[in-house]
């Protein structure tokens, strides 16, 4: 079973530095990830992301899957009717891997302008050690469990198998 915790910092500075404790955090095989990204929302409401390769290296779950989630989360409540039917669709393939529609609204809320957020897919971790030293450093942690099955649904959803293959 792996989780989807996410860390929402209230600067845009917050996620960048706490992938440095999760560095740390992974020398000392507290947690282990499948995968990771981070975003800042800038003041404007643009997103910028960046796939965190330096925590888990390339072709895990892929931009796809980061992009959809990202997507849905930051663009989808701005977008007209006409995407709306494309928003469902994308909704309804994460929550049918385990991602429920009240954790994609609460972290679309909880990422406001001027805030940042760091993604990590865990598939194993010291939950005692890693959890408090993240709240620590300014984060509001929300989180969501995946299956081992709904985590192969979610890879065969975007292709991350074919990607690691590549």
């Amino acid at each position: 079973m792996s989780d989807l915790l996410v860390f929402a910092f209230n600067n845009e500075t917050g996620a960048n530095e706490a992938i440095t404790l999760v560095q740390g955090l992974q020398k000392q095989e507290l947690i282990k990830l499948a995968d990771a990204a981070s975003v800042v929302r800038k003041p404007d409401g643009k997103v910028k992301v960046k796939q965190a390769n330096s925590l888990v290296g390339a072709g895990a779950l892929g931009g796809a899957f980061w992009g959809m989630l990202f997507g849905l989360l930051f663009f989808m409540p701005w977008l007209g009717l006409a995407v709306g039917a494309i928003g469902g669709a994308i909704g309804g393939k994460l929550s049918d891997v385990g991602i429920d529609d009240k954790f994609i609204k609460e972290v679309g809320q909880t990422i406001e302008p001027g805030h940042s957020a760091l993604f990590l897919m865990v598939t194993q971790m010291t939950e005692d050690r890693v959890i408090p030293q993240l709240v620590a450093s300014g984060a509001t942690l929300l989180r969501t469990n995946l299956s081992a099955a709904d985590e192969a649904k979610l890879r065969a959803a975007f292709g991350a198998d074919e990607e690691a293959a590549a």
